[in-house]
C-alpha cells in the first residue's frame, strides 16, 4: 500500500508550486498528472508575475525559461471593425533588474517547474487521471483513485489543483458543479515572427517585451476581453468570452479570433506570421462570489480550481502559485506541530489567504461580474462611443471645436439619458472602488 504526506493532483502553476513546497520541506509528496507530461493540458496567455513565483524559488530567473520581460502595458477599446482607441504605460525602471513580469510560453515553463518538483524530491506520474476520492469512515479524505489498475494511493492530505473544470473536486461534492455564468472561453494561437520584426513592430529591443489588453464591442456584445503579448520570436494572441454568452450566440470562439486578427489595428502586427500553435481553454471568472469551500478534512482546493482568478486584471497564475504555496506551508506548519490534517486545522489556509492580497483583490472586485453582466452597454456603447468621439475631434473640416463638443454631447445623450450616465458612473465607481 502506499501511503504519502500529500498528494497534489494537478501540475499546473498552483500544483507544481505546492508540490515543491511540500518536497522541498522534507514532506513525501506524490503529485499526478492526467497529461503525457507536465504543460500539455495547461494554457495560458501567459504571463508570469516575477513575485509569486520568487516567494517560491527564490532564484528562478537563473535557470527558467523567460520569454521577454514587460516594459510596456497597453490598454486597447476596439470596435468589430474599425476603430480602436486606448492608453499606453511605458517605463523604462521596468528594465532594471530584477524584473517584474515576464512572457512565457507555458509548455516550456511547466517542464522547468516540474523539474524544479522532482529535484526537491517529489514523485511525479503523468498520464494518470484521479477518478475519485478515497474516505474513511467518518469522512476524512485519505487518499485518491486512479485509472490504474490497483490504483488506490493513500494520503494524510490531498491538495487539488486540477484546474478550471475541478472534476474531482466536483464528483465528490465538494465543491458545486460549475456553471457557464462563471466560466470563460478562451481561444489562443502562437505565431511565428523574427525577433528582428517583433522588435520593429512593438518598439522594443534585447528581451523587452510588450502586452497589450483588449475589450469592447470586438467580442459582439459578449462579456469579454483579448489580449496579444510579445514573446522572443512569437507572439501570442488570444479572445476569451463567457461561457454563458457564447451559448446564446452564433459565433464561435475561432470566428472571434479571426475577426480580431482582421481588425485594422492588429492585422500589420500579426502579417506574415505562421501560426504553431492554437490551443483553448477555460476560465472561472466567477470572482469571489463564486469561491467554494477550500478546505476539509484532509482536503484542499488551490489555483483555478478554487476559482482564483482576477479577471479585472487578467491575474491568474499568481494567485494560483501563491493558493499552493500557501497550502502547502499550511500543512507544513501542521506536521512540525505535530497535528492532523483536520478540516479544523486546515481553516489556517483560509485564514492565510485572507490576509493575502489574493482574497482582498478578489473582494475588491466582487460586484465587477454582475455589473458587465447586467450592464452590457459599458463595454459595448461606451467603447463605440469614445472611438466615435475622438474620430470627430480629429477630423479637421472646417467645423469649429465648440460644435464638434456639442455635436459629441448631443450623440451621447442620444446614445445615453443624462439619469443613465450618472446610474452607469455610479455603479462603476460602486464596482470599482
Amino acid at each position: 500500500m502506499e501511503k504519502f504526506d500529500v498528494i497534489v493532483v494537478g501540475a499546473g502553476p498552483a500544483g507544481n508550486g505546492a508540490a515543491y513546497t511540500l518536497a522541498k520541506a522534507g514532506l513525501s509528496v506524490l503529485q499526478l498528472e492526467r497529461g503525457e507530461s507536465p504543460g500539455t493540458k495547461n494554457v495560458q496567455g501567459a504571463i508570469l508575475y516575477a513575485d509569486a513565483l520568487e516567494k517560491i524559488i527564490p532564484d528562478f530567473r537563473e535557470t527558467c525559461p523567460l520569454e521577454r520581460h514587460i516594459i510596456e502595458q497597453r490598454m486597447w477599446l476596439m470596435d468589430e471593425d474599425q476603430t480602436c482607441t486606448g492608453m499606453s504605460y511605458r517605463d523604462a525602471r521596468f528594465s532594471q533588474e530584477p524584473y517584474n513580469r515576464y512572457t512565457i510560453i507555458r509548455a516550456r515553463f511547466d517542464r522547468w517547474f516540474s523539474d524544479q518538483v522532482k529535484k526537491a524530491g517529489a514523485l511525479v506520474v503523468c498520464e494518470t487521471t484521479v477518478t475519485e476520492l478515497l474516505r474513511n469512515g467518518s469522512g476524512k479524505v485519505i487518499g485518491v483513485r486512479t485509472e490504474r489498475e490497483k490504483g488506490d494511493i493513500y494520503a494524510d492530505c490531498v491538495i487539488l489543483a486540477d484546474g478550471a473544470n475541478a472534476l474531482v473536486g466536483s464528483r465528490a461534492g465538494l465543491r458545486p458543479e460549475i456553471t457557464a455564468d462563471d466560466m470563460a472561453l478562451a481561444v489562443k494561437e502562437v505565431l511565428f515572427l523574427p525577433k528582428e520584426t517583433v522588435d520593429a513592430r512593438f518598439n522594443i529591443s534585447g528581451t523587452q517585451g510588450v502586452v497589450i489588453e483588449i475589450a469592447g464591442n470586438v467580442t459582439h456584445g459578449m462579456l469579454g476581453t483579448g489580449f496579444l503579448y510579445t514573446n522572443k520570436d512569437s507572439l501570442a494572441i488570444g479572445i476569451g468570452c463567457m461561457l454563458s454568452d457564447m451559448k446564446k450566440q452564433s459565433l464561435t470562439p475561432y470566428q472571434l479570433l479571426e475577426g480580431l486578427k482582421r481588425h485594422p489595428t492588429i492585422k500589420p502586427l500579426i502579417e506574415g506570421a505562421e501560426m504553431k500553435e492554437y490551443s483553448a481553454h477555460l476560465i472561472p471568472e466567477g470572482g469571489y462570489k463564486a469561491l467554494p469551500q477550500l478546505y476539509g478534512d484532509g482536503w484542499m482546493i488551490v489555483g483555478d480550481a478554487a476559482g482564483f482568478v482576477n479577471a479585472v486584471h487578467r491575474e491568474g497564475s499568481n494567485l494560483a502559485m501563491t493558493s499552493g504555496r500557501m497550502a502547502a506551508e499550511t500543512l507544513i506548519a501542521l506536521k512540525a506541530a505535530g497535528k492532523p490534517y483536520s478540516a479544523v486545522n486546515l481553516a489556517a489556509y483560509k485564514r492565510t489567504l485572507d490576509d493575502s492580497f489574493v482574497m482582498a483583490d478578489l473582494k475588491k472586485y466582487q460586484d465587477v461580474p454582475t455589473l458587465l453582466t447586467e450592464q452590457p452597454h459599458m463595454l459595448g456603447m461606451y467603447p463605440r462611443f469614445l472611438g466615435d468621439a475622438a474620430r470627430e475631434l480629429l477630423t479637421v473640416d472646417g467645423v469649429s471645436k465648440r460644435a464638434k463638443q456639442q455635436k459629441i454631447m448631443a450623440d451621447l445623450k442620444g446614445k445615453r439619458s443624462l439619469l443613465g450616465l450618472l446610474g452607469d458612473a455610479y455603479r462603476f465607481w460602486r464596482a470599482f472602488r
